[in-house]
């Protein structure tokens, strides 16, 4: 059981969390947890909440399937707030939004992204798109053409990167290498592979 004897819960007896990818460090909600919630965000595998407006526990990705794996549980200086490292099952946000924090930026050009988030952004659209098979989506058709086809289309994009860049087109090869990070991330959906898996082999290699 955690200790949670340093914590200060309000008077209703919620903390609040704040969630962060794990691996990207990009902030995904903010929520409450009590101290069953948190009890059990700590034993894992999952993240819980408590869920003020329908005063209940709630169990994050029960109902939607887009779970928050925990990594780390952190109280702040004061103890009056949690940072929680999680990495995500789909998208944090009910709207369908990798983050819940997707709209305008109120100040600066809020056109930073790291390509980690691009990439993760990108890979929780097209898991959503396994799922939910939209008609007239290529996505979808590459799904329902099966994993034999997904693969042969990542062969296929290499060799359109390898050919664009001995012709020298930067422009091109640049357009060729988009294509092939997107099949190859449709192809880890079909095969079930979480891009964490492929993140954590290419820390591997800066050492």
């Amino acid at each position: 059981m955690a200790d949670l004897s340093n914590l200060k819960f309000d008077e209703k007896g919620l903390i609040p969390a704040v969630l962060q990818d794990a691996r990207t460090r990009e902030v995904l909600m903010v929520a409450y947890m009590n101290s069953e919630a948190l009890e059990k965000t700590v034993s894992g595998p999952d993240v819980w909440f408590f869920s003020r407006s329908r005063n209940e526990l709630w169990h994050k990705g029960a109902t939607s399937g887009n779970f928050l794996k925990v990594v780390e549980v952190r109280p702040d200086c004061d103890g009056d707030t949690l940072l929680v490292l999680a990495n995500p099952v789909g998208p944090a946000c009910h709207t369908g939004n990798r983050t819940c924090f997707f709209r305008d930026s109120l100040a600066g050009s809020g056109e930073l992204k790291a390509a980690a988030n691009v990439l993760d952004e990108l890979y929780s659209v097209i898991s959503q798109r396994k799922r939910d098979r939209p008609e007239g989506s290529y996505t979808t058709k590459l799904f329902d053409d099966g994993t034999p086809r997904i693969a042969q289309k990542v062969v296929e994009e290499a060799g359109e990167v390898a050919i664009a860049a001995v012709a020298e087109n930067g422009g091109s090869t640049s357009e060729e290498v988009a294509d092939l990070l997107y099949h190859t991330l449709v192809l880890l959906a079909a095969t079930d592979i979480d891009p964490a898996e492929v993140w954590a082999e290419l820390e591997k290699r800066r050492k």
